[in-house]
């Protein structure tokens, strides 16, 4: 399987990049082809929302998404992996997430898998809440899969990640898929 993990941290040696290292590290050892897209140092303009694309065509940016687009478009799974802030995914991979607007009946007719990995500092029983549904909504919107959430709450460092059961969750999760 191709899997495309989209990573939205601007901290490249951060938690949620952790999290997503230890799932290539599974999902490689299982097969699979693994690629990675640095949303938040990658160059992708925010979405204008003037539908020059008719929804399914080429954008008018000339941005690193003409790439992205096309790995995403030839993969069977994606990751979207992302730290919590402000209850919700980062400015970056939302950034991302808001491009696919030029190409969501592609996605959509695929009928790919997905799952998220997320880290938050702090671990109240609701701090994922927003998050989850948000990703949910993708999920149901853009026909994916889900195989899998990992929540890593009380991951605000990498120490404190790599302490937790967490890392373990993620590699497990890549290894395990089918």
């Amino acid at each position: 399987m191709k899997i495309v993990v989209l990573e939205g941290s601007p901290n490249k040696n951060g938690s949620s990049n952790l999290l997503a290292e230890e799932f290539i590290r599974g999902a490689e050892e299982a097969g699979h082809l693994v690629q990675t897209v640095d949303a938040a140092h990658a160059e992708i303009h925010p979405c204008t929302g003037c539908v020059h694309c008719g929804y399914e065509g080429p954008c008018v940016q000339k941005d690193d998404m003409n790439r992205i687009r096309k790995m995403i478009l030839d993969a069977d799974m994606l990751v979207f992996v992302t730290p919590l802030y402000y209850y919700g995914m980062s400015a970056q991979l939302k950034t991302l997430i808001d491009r696919f607007c030029a190409f969501n009946s592609s996605i959509q007719r695929k009928r790919m898998k997905s799952a998220l990995l997320a880290v938050a500092w702090n671990n109240d029983n609701w701090t994922f809440e927003a998050l989850e549904v948000h990703y949910k909504t993708l999920v149901r919107y853009l026909n994916l899969t889900d195989m899998g959430m990992i929540l890593g709450v009380g991951c605000g460092t990498p120490a404190m990640t790599k302490r937790s059961e967490f890392s373990k969750r993620a590699y497990e999760l890549g290894r395990k898929l089918p």
